[in-house]
């Protein structure tokens, strides 16, 4: 029986973690429940699930995990806030199943040398399906990991073209159903540009060997390529509660957590080259990463200014990146990286990016 507490119980992770837990009761228990501010949900799940542990907002959400004993904690919150919860889990031997990216990727170096071997399980399905790639073979077999991307719903659109793209166009996912952020970041790739730090940090793999392909029918959630050629892809629907399932309990398959593909009908799959100079997110991504130290932080805090500015209607669509680029440009590395200095930097980039978008 895993114990497990769930962090961003109300959103879309969270919710349908639930529903893996609710199907299989013997195999899990819900021990703790965090939200960001959805109090009245909060409550009805902690009463579907007889959970007496819940929190409000992210500082109880990093007391909770402190003071509730667990076997796992997932990570399901939003943004750079999750940091503080991720290092709690960490500092407490938890088993983190992380689906808040940011937490690693602002965190960097802080995060990892928390980190016991194996014990951060990746969530989001494109790290899931490189993890269970990678269990066929070793570290120094990897040549290397190709992240797959559905292109958003501006796949094929020229840079002129993508100039007058609304928000609601932006929102207008294919595949998935996200939050604002997490659904505008698909359609600008930035989110694809986190994913690439997020698994240089997870799989220790270097920038240049961590490439990304355009799959619109997202039913290949991405590859490892192996010295000898071989390429193990993992493959499934689009489901979010198997890479969840298997968060909760790695390395441990939970049975009809999803529904398999359907071999019986025809299928086509198709795989397209990333058109960098329309989305030049995943490459000022990788210079980001590269920097190291506070600049995902800056990145990420830029980006979130910009997000909301253009849902505002106050800037265009290419005006995010070209904004975050413009603050990671200004952006100084300032001393040692604590929590401290991650939140100072956070502030800084939220203030520039302000500024200019002002401008």
């Amino acid at each position: 029986m895993q114990r497990v507490i769930i962090l961003g119980s109300t959103g879309s992770i969270g919710t349908q973690a639930l529903d893996v837990i609710k199907a299989n009761p013997s195999r899990f228990e819900v021990v703790g429940l965090s939200a960001g501010s959805n109090r009245a949900l909060l409550d009805e799940q902690a009463e579907a699930f007889r959970v007496d542990h819940t929190a409000l907002g992210a500082a109880e959400a990093e007391q909770l995990v402190r003071d509730v004993d667990a076997d796992v904690v997932l990570n399901g919150i939003t943004g750079s806030v999750g940091l503080g919860p991720t290092l709690a889990a960490l500092k407490a031997g938890r088993t983190l199943a992380l689906a808040n990216k940011e937490s690693l990727i602002v965190g960097g170096d802080l995060v990892k040398s928390l980190a016991a071997p194996g014990q951060i399980v990746p969530v989001d399905s494109e790290h899931s399906a490189i993890a269970q790639a990678l269990r066929s073979g070793t570290h120094r077999e990897v040549r290397r990991l190709v992240l797959t991307a559905s292109g958003g719903p501006f796949r094929g659109l020229s840079r002129q073209s993508l100039q007058a793209a609304t928000p609601e166009q932006a929102l207008a996912h294919p595949t998935w159903n996200m939050g604002l952020v997490v659904t505008t970041n698909s359609a600008t790739l930035v989110n694809k540009g986190l994913e690439v730090i997020e698994a240089h940090l997870l799989f220790d793999v270097e920038y240049d060997r961590i490439d990304v392909v355009v799959h619109p029918q997202s039913v290949v959630h991405s590859m490892v390529e192996f010295i000898d050629g071989s390429t193990i892809a993992q493959a499934s629907p689009p489901d979010m509660r198997l890479p969840i399932s298997l968060g909760l309990d790695w390395p441990n398959r939970v049975a009809a957590v999803g529904v398999p593909i359907d071999w019986t009908t025809p299928h086509t799959w198709t795989f397209e080259p990333l058109d960098d100079a329309a989305f030049p997110a995943v490459q000022l991504a990788k210079q980001v990463g590269r920097a190291g130290g506070t600049y995902p932080a800056v990145f990420n805090a830029a980006n979130e200014q910009a997000v909301a500015a253009f849902h505002a209607r106050r800037i265009g669509f290419l005006d995010i990146v070209a904004t975050v680029q413009r603050v990671v440009e200004a952006h100084e590395q300032d001393g040692p990286l604590t929590r401290e200095s991650l939140a100072a930097a956070e502030d800084w980039a939220r203030a520039t990016a302000d500024t200019l978008l002002a401008g």
